[in-house]
């Protein structure tokens, strides 16, 4: 328990740190062009712009890849997990469960702690066991139950606005010489150029955090089935999945090392070593330690052909 608390206490401290980080550097991008009014105003635009984003995100988001909520009656086993698993975690509400008819191995998260989704797809209910859905399952729960969703879209916002903002400034630096000619008020050059490079310092400390919130919902994952093994399973599978089938043609090069700076899940085998590093839970893991397949839901949209882009725009 010691452990574990010291765990989360060091991701919140992580979070807290990137998040502030974050917001500093947009206040400083606002500050430079339109001074202390400006952040103010900019405050209160984030905070719009949040509402906004996550008031109707997960219904756009499940009609964007066209999913099928699955129920009690599709498909009994996996809504049995996530309601046990929802419990455990102390939610609210049981998140809605859908079915993504594609032949990727994922599934996500979306939504906030009252109104939220998991989605699986078809791909990954084909090669993964009971224990390891479980594993699966329990780290896109965590993710609700940590409110990696609501921080990870305040991260996204905040990214956005000083995008916006970095644009401004790249706009001002273009009208330089003639805001020189008129000898109207300009801010430093100096200044400028820092708000070109903001974007990138932004994208940065937006990959950090979602590496610390990855780790957390693995541990949390972990501590919710009692069974850090069934997810470390599902993951070398995840990884081994993925790596043959579809990075090669959707990302040639993938494969090839990458600076950790630019990652933005942490790399499998150091998720592999931590999640090993957890103590089993015998009584919690007791039910779930099924080494048999889920069954798809009876009635489904066949998957037909290979992964590729859809008319709104994602990929599946």
């Amino acid at each position: 328990m010691d452990r574990a608390l010291a765990h989360r206490l060091r991701n919140i401290v992580h979070s807290i740190l990137i998040i502030a980080g974050m917001g500093a550097v947009a206040a400083g991008a606002v500050y430079l062009i339109w001074g202390g009014p400006g952040v103010f105003w900019a405050i209160i635009g984030v905070g719009a712009m949040l509402i906004v984003s996550t008031a109707g995100s997960k219904e756009l988001v499940l009609s964007m890849y066209r999913t099928q909520r699955l129920t009690a009656q599709t498909a009994p086993e996996a809504m049995r997990l996530i309601e046990e698993l929802t419990q455990r975690a102390e939610l609210p509400r049981t998140p809605e469960l859908h079915y993504l008819p594609s032949r990727l191995v994922n599934a996500f998260a979306i939504g906030r702690v009252g109104s939220s989704a998991v989605v699986i797809t078809d791909g990954l209910l084909r090669i993964l066991d009971r224990r390891e859905v479980a594993g699966v399952l329990a780290h896109e729960v965590s993710h609700i139950a940590n409110r990696d969703l609501w921080i990870m879209g305040l991260a996204d916002v905040i990214s956005r606005f000083t995008a916006f903002v970095s644009h401004v400034g790249l706009i001002l630096l273009v009208l330089w010489p003639l805001l020189a000619m008129i000898e109207a008020d300009r801010p430093p050059i100096g200044a400028l150029l820092l708000l070109i490079f903001a974007p990138t310092l932004m994208s940065l400390l937006q990959l950090a955090l979602s590496r610390a919130r990855e780790y957390d919902a693995d541990h949390t994952a972990a501590e919710l089935t009692g069974d850090p093994e069934g997810l470390a399973r599902a993951l070398a599978k995840l990884e081994r999945r993925r790596g043959a089938y579809w990075e090669d043609i959707l990302l040639p090069g993938r494969r090839m090392p990458e600076p950790s700076l630019l990652r933005t899940h942490p790399p499998t085998p150091e998720r592999l070593a931590r999640l090993q590093a957890i103590p089993p839970n015998a009584s919690a893991a007791r039910d779930l330690l099924v080494p048999e397949p889920v069954r798809l839901p009876a009635q489904i949209r066949v998957v037909r052909g290979a992964p590729g882009w859809r008319w709104s725009g994602v990929w599946y």
